[in-house]
């Protein structure tokens, strides 16, 4: 999840033009996809996301990160956490709309790799509450917004965190992986 120095994840608008996004980032980006093979989102994220990835291979200047991450969208296991999208048929893809909790915990079960969830920050605030996310990728970007969405605007519980990595990046955004204390 990218966030900004205070904490957000968007400007007011929605936008995010302010997330340092280079080919260091892209790497980061790959390393954590390839090591899931679900992917979880809440609605919002999940119609920017198949926007634009199911067909962004296909462009003629297609970047390798663009081609790496379609081929990985288009094979994954897609969840969706939306009321709005309920009964809605997508290629891969799994609406939940009800029992929530014990629909995510199912897939937590499953055997494979790891359930990786960009964006969505409605939608991590109910997993933090309802102690569903085990490890947290947080890059903050070298930017104070003062406003916006924040990521922890409606998480409720106390979470302790170990820190597992830390980098800093060329262009000063710093990564941190924190996996939930047991």
């Amino acid at each position: 999840m990218h966030i900004s120095v205070d904490g957000f994840t968007a400007r007011s608008n929605g936008s995010m033009n302010w997330i340092r996004f280079d080919d260091e980032v892209m790497e980061l980006a790959r390393i954590r996809t390839e090591a899931s093979d679900t992917a979880l989102y809440g609605r919002k994220t999940f119609e920017l996301m198949d926007g634009y990835w199911p067909t962004a291979a296909d462009n003629p200047k297609a970047s390798k990160h663009d081609i790496d991450h379609a081929t990985w969208y288009n094979q994954v296991d897609k969840f969706v956490v939306s009321e709005t999208m309920a009964g809605q048929q997508r290629s891969r893809t799994t609406i939940i709309s009800d029992r929530v909790i014990s629909q995510i915990s199912a897939i937590k079960q499953k055997t494979g790799r790891e359930i990786i969830m960009f964006g969505s920050p409605g939608l991590a605030a109910f997993l933090m509450n309802n102690n569903l996310i085990d490890d947290f990728w947080l890059f903050i970007n070298p930017v104070i917004l003062g406003e916006g969405t924040p990521l922890f605007r409606n998480a409720h519980n106390e979470i302790k965190l170990n820190l597992i990595k830390n980098m800093t990046l060329k262009k000063g955004v710093t990564g941190l992986h924190y996996s939930k204390e047991e």
